[in-house]
């Protein structure tokens, strides 16, 4: 099994979502948080005042997955997140070694 865990532009979140629906990948958490990498902010005039805001606003979706479904969600997440612009995020793939599901007991590829 592996968790994918895509930063991604907030409004591509719909698309990102429908696309991996359409894999039959349903089960995942969206959080709402704050970061840069080389896009760095940006400067913003307020009042009069400039001030530099340092993180944006992104969305970080998290999904455990059978090896056999990675690539195919992977390649989803960058063709439906790409704009071709700075800021565009990453996909971060990491092994999990067991799931268990609270409910039944279910455990491995089964409790995803």
């Amino acid at each position: 099994m592996k968790k994918i865990e895509a930063i991604i532009k907030p409004f591509k979140l719909n698309e990102v979502k429908e696309a991996l629906n359409e894999l039959g990948i349903h089960g995942m958490t969206v959080t709402e948080v704050k970061g840069f990498g080389r896009q760095k902010g940006h400067t913003e005039i307020y009042r009069g005042s400039e001030y530099t805001i340092d993180f944006l606003p992104k969305i970080k979706i998290e999904t455990v997955l059978p090896d056999a479904q990675v690539e195919a969600a992977v390649s989803a997440i960058i063709n439906t997140a790409k704009t071709g612009k700075i800021g565009d995020g990453k996909v971060f793939i990491s092994t999990v070694d067991d799931a268990r599901r609270i409910r039944t007991g279910e455990q491995g590829d089964s409790a995803v």
